[in-house]
């Protein structure tokens, strides 16, 4: 479980070994530096599906940082998605249980969950490959991710 001081949580999810699906944690790495001394927490994880609970409950906001695989737009695109572009999401999550069936079971729960959850993701070919790094395209896209995550912040007031 998260140990949580404030009521806004930066959370950069992926995973290092497969490439581009680390763009999550690289981003939440340098808004960590960044926002240190700023009332927000800022956690990054491997974690996904249903032990995003934990890290989730008891924030006012929060904004996540991730990859995506929609196959909808061009790699290094990035996007800002709605938990309720996610109501009717058929696809099967590789993490199990999916941001979906996180938030659909946190209010059946009635689980006190962020009223404001923000979505950063960029758009990545699937992660098939194990190697760290991010391919030249993903890395073109990380300064737009970076800045549009801070554009999210200093609506919140955090800057």
């Amino acid at each position: 479980m998260t140990s949580q001081k404030n009521k806004i949580l930066i959370l950069g999810l992926g995973n290092d070994i497969l490439g581009d699906d680390g763009i999550g944690l690289m981003a939440v790495r340098e808004l960590k530096k960044q926002f240190e001394h700023f009332p927000v927490d800022v956690v990054e994880t491997a974690l996904a599906g249903f032990e995003l609970l934990d890290m989730l409950q008891g924030y006012e906001k929060v904004l996540i940082l991730d990859a995506v695989v929609t196959k909808k737009h061009q790699a290094g695109t990035v996007l800002e998605l709605s938990p309720e572009q996610f109501k009717h999401a058929t696809a099967v999550s590789p993490h199990y249980g999916g941001l979906p069936e996180v938030l659909k079971l946190a209010e059946h729960l009635n689980i006190r969950f962020p009223t404001e959850i923000r979505i950063l993701a960029v758009e990545i070919e699937p992660p098939y490959d194990l190697r760290e790094g991010l391919n030249p395209v993903i890395s073109d896209a990380f300064p737009r991710f970076i800045n549009k995550a801070k554009s999210i912040l200093r609506e919140w007031n955090i800057s």
